[in-house]
């Protein structure tokens, strides 16, 4: 699929799709996209989390390298400093069921208001996963067959190559759903 994308100066720029998002369960795709539309107009006038959060300035932060894993003192000064920092930008903690599905109901939480969409959002993980194996296969330290397999199940944690996967997936979703809005 190919189509013209103009760029702010106006001028034009020819974009193709990659025709693997074209294959995948367009229907599927079509159905979450239609969602976060609609959860987006819904929720426009309540939901200013992203103009509240665009306008305030960062809190300078030094990241921390763990060699090995922190020891309970350094845990709970961690999350302290996390609460203190969601504190400034009037945002709270939300604790989620731990089932082993909590990396994947957070997410649900996050794009449908509801962490029981946990199942659906895992799928729509595995499915970024299988679809697009070399993105992700040089991250997984096992077969990468296995890894998906133990993904499939419940209650598996999410990892950084899962959530990664996630992230990819919803921009995905974004992008698509912004081709639905436009006027052809």
């Amino acid at each position: 699929m190919s189509e013209n994308l103009r760029n702010e100066s106006g001028r034009s720029s020819s974009s193709s799709l990659s025709s693997s998002f074209q294959d995948h369960d367009t229907e599927d795709d079509q159905t979450i996209a239609t969602m976060l539309a609609e959860d987006e107009t819904l929720h426009a006038g309540s939901r200013q989390l992203g103009k509240r959060l665009s306008h305030l300035d960062s809190i300078p932060h030094a990241p921390r390298i763990n060699g090995e894993i922190p020891d309970v003192n350094d845990a709970t000064l961690d999350h302290e400093t996390l609460s203190e920092r969601l504190a400034t930008y009037g945002l709270s903690e939300l604790q989620m069921e731990g089932d082993g599905n909590c990396q994947f109901r957070a997410i649900a939480d996050q794009l449908f208001h509801n962490p029981d969409y946990h199942k659906h959002v895992r799928k729509q993980v595995i499915k970024q996963l299988k679809h697009h194996k070399k993105l992700y296969e040089s991250y997984v330290p096992m077969e990468y067959k296995s890894y998906i397999k133990q993904m499939k199940r419940s209650g598996e944690w999410g990892d950084h190559v899962t959530l990664q996967a996630a992230a990819d997936r919803v921009s995905y979703l974004t992008f698509y759903k912004s081709l639905l809005r436009r006027k052809f």
